[in-house]
């Protein structure tokens, strides 16, 4: 029987990341080693303040790290300029739209940015691009709508769909289901679940559900106080992974159903 081996998009060697001013350096984490697989939908987690958004920042090149290498497609990411990085990796982020005047298709055109000339002209292959994200992303019938109409779980496809637009190995999402009530935050999850199963891309995406993150996610990345760790959610939930996040007077992980409970 064969083993086929897994093609890595992003790797971080030692990774240190941080802040820095005049005065001093604030490391957040440090001896960060992370492997990103092709087709993966990877969940990043871990309690409030402990640097999900900064390492996602770091990894896209929005700040620099403090010490470390990141490569992607066995390229050092300080070695890419901005066209090539946004050919190779998408960002979602969690700011408030300012181009909400916009219609849904127009939004959507915006990640064929890195690909059309000086002028913004769309091909006929642009356009057909920009079709099947709208068309994967299941909002066909919003496509004519204005964004400032959209409810936050129809904003959030639309994002996404951008992001799908733009054709790159890896899309990063930070915290895609915040603001969504538990049914659009099921559906946003199950929408990159299918993603990354029709499309072999990889995607990232930091939040706070977890017991839908172990649920649905090919692998996790675990961010607590003393470590950060990475694999599979049972072999993370077989290492203890969860049960140290957070203080245990409230709440508790219970391994054997994989989720959190309110502790009596």
């Amino acid at each position: 029987m064969k083993t086929s081996l897994k093609h890595t998009i992003l790797k971080t060697e030692n990774l240190h990341i941080g802040y820095t001013s005049k005065k001093e350096t604030i490391t957040v984490a440090s001896n960060i080693n992370l492997a990103l697989n092709k087709g993966e939908l990877i969940g990043l987690v871990g309690g409030n303040g402990i640097g999900k958004s900064t390492l996602l920042k770091t990894l896209t090149k929005v700040q620099n790290p403090l010490q470390g290498n990141i490569s992607i497609n066995q390229k050092t990411l300080e070695n890419y300029s901005n066209l090539e990085l946004a050919k190779t990796l998408s960002l979602v982020l969690t700011e408030t739209l300012t181009a909400k005047n916009l219609t849904v298709f127009e939004l959507i055109a915006l990640g064929r940015q890195p690909y059309t000339n000086w002028v913004g002209t769309i091909t006929e292959a642009d356009l057909s691009i920009i079709n099947k994200a709208i068309s994967q992303t299941n909002i066909t019938d919003l496509k004519h709508k204005k964004c400032f109409e959209l409810s936050d779980g129809q904003l959030q496809k639309v994002m996404i769909a951008r992001a799908l637009a733009q054709d790159t190995d890896l899309i990063i999402l930070d915290e895609p289901t915040s603001h969504l009530d538990m049914y659009h935050k099921v559906y946003i999850l199950k929408l990159l679940q299918k993603i990354t199963k029709e499309t072999g891309k990889t995607i990232l995406f930091s939040s706070h559900e977890i017991d839908l993150a172990i649920q649905l996610c090919d692998s996790m990345i675990v961010m607590s106080n003393n470590s950060i760790v990475s694999d599979s959610p049972c072999h993370l939930i077989e290492k203890g992974a969860f049960s140290n996040l957070f203080p245990e007077d409230m709440i508790v992980f219970d391994p054997n159903t994989g989720s959190f409970r309110v502790k009596k």
